[in-house]
């Protein structure tokens, strides 16, 4: 049993369905309900990770609007005809099956698909009858003429025989004969043939038979009798015509028969990669995340996703761990309810496959229940009161309540006296508790946060008010029991002293002193927090700082490169020269004897290698040959003006992770190729690159390049925890 209403999750529906462009998508979204088996969950939330992933991979799923095609199956099912609008339906279902399987063919080569490979894998497409089909039927309204042979040359004809039955009326009523008797010189049809409008007071001088008047009664429509076998036979060819569309639309329908089983598991997929679809462009759009599927719910920086963004304040609630029972105490409007249809609503959402609005590595609890009493309707029918209607659906909870329910509470024990109400809230809290459920209950009552403070099991959370602005927050403390602010608040407004004074002397001592508890843990916990969020601003300027540091390590080893770059030039400038010089002196020892020529040969020969090794070097990054080089002696050519050193690069200097942010594509390819140069020559195996969500183009150029790289194994989006879509994970050769 889910409390789908109470917790408004028709309206994520109804936000799903913005995203669906098929009937079946809509219709499955529109029967989405929640689950209660753990293992469906998971593949569910997998089969919207996957979608995710392939969208920002690849772009949206080709997949065009589609209405309901069931009419046009049954009719095939019954071997019958199909109009054109059918054969257009059935047809752009064969296309969106080919485009999907492209689509997954190209995705495929990026990420891993495991669990909407069946989808994709199970598609049927036949571009020859589609193509057919295409290329017969224009549109609703329009044969084209090269669907069949016959129909070409019956429109042939006809259009010939329009064309001449034209010419003579034409010819007939610019006459100086008969425009005189013309109404408007135009030649019109009328019941199928062309006829000429003619006054109605001259209708006797033109023989031939009218087809119809005009409303008035001045115009009459005559189809003279020289046009009369003409138009007979255009008639014949139209009927003709319609024969032969029939006989197409008959011959395309048959091709369509023997396929009518796959055309219907086509739909049907079709529907499902929507409904996925959809699912994943929600969790873009509310930039949720995957929630982790535990025993317990630690939802972090969550936000109610029908709240809007600019407006929305996040909160951090956890229960089912230390403690089952959270009991949220707080002003009005200030936030307590919200805070509750939150879990509920992002549990309801996870358990349906969808991504939640929470930060990553939120986690929640699979529920076979998900009770509420949220609001204050009363039932009209049974003229029930706030507090019984309350207690109706509180009786309902507690007939069916087990060890793996969720039961969400507002305002327990309210609608009649405080005192009774806070002691069946007491008693109602126990019972849950004892029924191992996990409960999120808000309560204005004093005595169940005191109750919260001594008994282990229970923990009391606040919804934070300002006492300076006299407003709430929206801010969720948990650990710290609500303190009462009526005092604090009237004496903001003025109240004087000894109204005050005189209203804390009814309280009893240990209620006061419970209050005054309160108030220092409350006001502990508050200076708490606010460190808390000042270490996290700290926290945060330190990740900025590491990741510009490491940006400017990056920078450094590609200025690195360039020196290297730059000195194996060098190198290979000063080897041409010292072969042109021993060429030279070689020369010049041709006129001595054979000894001392082959000893300079000898040397010009050793000069060669040596600028073999360098173009080598030159052309690649070889880390052997780069190791070899560095091994040998320093090179001294016979000038001694220039020496030469390569030093080996090691796996410590270079970063396991480049980021890219804010680079244009081709400055961004630029970087990662020098990078990656120097991590083959440092034989690093994995890598990281940052280049962040944004629109896609950056990410989509890096992975072409990738697909390329002589360097590359293998790479992948980055999963959950490791980055996200953000990030690509790199193996290298």
């Amino acid at each position: 049993m889910f409390d789908i209403e109470k917790l408004e999750f028709n309206y994520i529906r109804n936000r799903l369905l913005s995203f669906s462009s098929t009937f079946e998508g809509k219709n499955l979204i529109l029967n989405l309900k929640p689950t209660s088996n753990e293992l469906e969950v998971q593949s569910l939330l997998d089969e919207t990770f996957e979608a995710i992933n392939a969208i920002h991979c690849n772009g949206a799923f080709p997949i065009s609007e589609l209405s309901d095609f069931s009419l046009w199956i049954k009719k095939l099912k019954s071997n019958s005809s199909l109009n054109t609008k059918g054969l257009l339906d059935l047809c752009s279902i064969l296309k969106i099956s080919r485009e999907l399987l492209d689509y997954y063919k190209s995705v495929s080569l990026t990420i891993q698909l495991d669990t909407l490979n069946p989808y994709f894998s199970s598609l049927y497409s036949n571009k020859d009858v589609e193509a057919k089909i295409s290329t017969a039927i224009v549109s609703e309204d329009i044969i084209a003429d090269e669907a069949s042979k016959e129909l070409y040359f019956i429109r042939k004809t006809k259009k010939i025989l329009e064309n001449e039955v034209k010419q003579k009326l034409n010819s007939l009523i610019h006459s100086s004969s008969y425009s005189k008797y013309i109404m408007d010189p135009v030649v019109t049809i009328r019941s199928g043939r062309f006829v000429i409008p003619v006054k109605e007071e001259y209708k006797s001088f033109i023989k031939g038979f009218i087809h119809d008047t005009s409303s008035s009664g001045s115009t009459v429509y005559i189809e003279p009798m020289a046009v009369f076998e003409i138009n007979n036979k255009i008639n014949d060819l139209i009927i003709k015509e319609n024969k032969e569309i029939e006989k197409i639309l008959e011959n395309l329908s048959n091709l369509l028969i023997p396929l009518v089983n796959y055309l219907e598991e086509d739909i049907f997929l079709i529907g499902k990669l929507d409904f996925i679809s959809s699912k994943a462009k929600l969790a873009i759009d509310m930039d949720a995340t995957m929630p982790i599927l535990s025993n317990e719910i630690n939802l972090i920086k969550a936000r109610h996703p029908l709240i809007p963004k600019d407006k929305v304040v996040p909160i951090n609630i956890y229960v089912g761990n230390s403690f089952s029972t959270l009991v949220i105490t707080g002003p009005n409007t200030g936030g307590k309810t919200v805070s509750l249809k939150t879990v509920g609503l992002l549990c309801l959402m996870a358990q349906s496959g969808l991504f939640i609005p929470a930060n990553e590595n939120s986690k929640v609890k699979v529920f076979d229940n998900i009770f509420a009493d949220i609001g204050d309707k009363q039932s009209i029918e049974e003229s029930l009161s706030t507090f019984s209607g309350h207690m109706t659906n509180i009786v309902d909870i507690t007939k069916n309540v087990t060890s793996k329910s969720l039961v969400l509470v507002d305002e327990l024990g309210s609608g009649t006296d405080p005192i009774e109400g806070a002691n069946l809230a007491l008693a109602l809290l126990e019972y849950f508790h004892k029924k191992k459920a996990i409960t999120v209950a808000t309560t204005h009552y004093h005595e169940i946060k005191n109750y919260c403070i001594t008994h282990d099991g229970f923990e009391n959370a606040s919804q934070e008010f300002n006492i300076e602005k006299l407003e709430p927050t929206y801010n969720l403390l948990i650990g710290i029991p609500g303190k009462s602010n009526a005092f604090s608040i009237s004496k903001r407004l003025g109240l004087s002293k000894e109204i005050l004074d005189r209203a804390a002397s009814f309280m009893e001592k240990k209620d006061f002193d419970i209050e005054t508890l309160m108030k220092e843990i409350y006001d502990d916990r508050i200076s708490i927090e606010n460190l808390k969020k000042e270490e996290e601003k700290n926290l945060h300027q330190i990740e900025l700082l590491r990741k510009k540091l490491e940006q400017e390590n990056s920078q450094k080893l590609i200025n690195e490169e360039k020196k290297v770059q730059k000195a194996k030039k060098e190198a290979k400038d000063i080897l041409l020269s010292a072969k042109e010089e021993a060429n030279r002196i070689i020369k010049e020892l041709n006129q001595l004897n054979n000894d001392d020529l082959k000893k300079a040969n000898r040397l010009r020969n050793d000069l060669n290698n040596s600028l073999k090794d360098a173009d080598y070097v030159s052309n690649s990054l070889d880390l052997s040959v780069l190791l070899k080089l560095n091994n040998q002696e320093t090179i001294k050519p016979n000038n001694n003006t220039t020496t030469v050193h390569l030093n080996n690069l090691s796996s410590t200097n270079i970063s396991s992770e480049i980021n890219l942010l804010g680079e244009n594509v081709d400055s961004a390819i630029d970087m990662l190729d020098k990078y990656l140069d120097n991590c083959s020559m440092a034989h690093l195996k994995q890598v990281r690159i940052i280049h962040g969500k944004g629109t896609g183009k950056l990410r989509t150029g890096i992975h072409s390049y990738l697909k390329n790289s002589k360097y590359v194994k293998s790479f992948r989006i980055a999963g959950f925890g490791e980055g996200d879509y953000g990030v690509t994970i790199v193996e290298l050769k």
